[in-house]
C-alpha cells in the first residue's frame, strides 16, 4: 500500500528527493523515508505493520502529520550489498565513514536498476568506487525528475 502526498505537502519538504520524516499517521507515531515520485512530489510506502496499526483502508481519507527527522536513520542494507562490502575491507571502511544519507543514495542507485544484471553491475561499481575512496555515486539523480528512474506506484484498478 502507498500514500501519495498532496503537492502542497511535498512542496513544504526540504528536498525533491528522498526525505526521512517522523510524525503520526492516524495518530500512530512513525518514522519513514518518503520516496520521490519523479515529478517533484513524494509518496510513502505503507508496510503491513503500519497499515494495520493505523487501520489504513485503500480509498479512505487518512490524517498524516510529518516533519523532517532531526537525525537521518540508517538505511536497510540489502544482503547482496552487505556480502560485497564484507568481501572488500577498503570499500567497507569508506562505507562506514560515509553518512547515512550517502549510504541511502548508494542503495537507491543500486535498487533503481530494472534488471538483475544491472543490479550486479551497480554493486560491483559501488564496491570499486568505495574502495577508491569515493563516498557518493556520481551523477545520481536523487529526485528521479531528470532520468525517470523513480515514480510513485500506480493504484490498482477496481475493474
Amino acid at each position: 500500500m502507498f500514500l501519495k502526498l498532496p503537492k502542497d505537502a511535498s512542496d513544504e519538504l526540504p528536498s525533491r528527493s528522498m526525505v526521512s520524516v517522523e510524525g503520526a499517521f492516524n495518530d500512530v507515531p512513525f518514522v519513514a523515508t518518503l520516496e520521490p515520485d519523479g515529478n517533484g512530489g513524494h509518496w510513502l510506502r505503507i508496510d503491513a505493520e503500519l497499515g494495520s496499526a493505523v487501520g489504513a483502508v485503500v480509498g479512505e481519507t487518512a490524517v498524516l502529520e510529518i516533519a523532517p527527522v532531526a537525525k537521518e536513520p540508517e538505511p536497510k542494507v540489502p544482503q547482496d550489498l552487505q556480502n560485497a562490502l564484507a568481501a572488500n575491507p577498503k570499500a567497507l571502511a569508506v562505507w562506514i565513514a560515509t553518512t547515512p544519507l550517502a549510504r541511502r543514495d548508494w542503495i537507491q542507485w543500486i535498487n533503481t536498476g530494472k534488471k538483475a544484471e544491472t543490479r550486479l553491475i551497480r554493486i560491483e561499481k559501488t564496491i570499486d568506487k568505495l574502495a577508491s575512496g569515493k563516498k557518493r555515486p556520481c551523477c545520481f539523480d536523487r529526485s528521479g525528475m531528470y532520468d525517470g528512474s523513480m515514480s510513485c506506484p500506480l493504484a490498482e484498478s477496481e475493474d
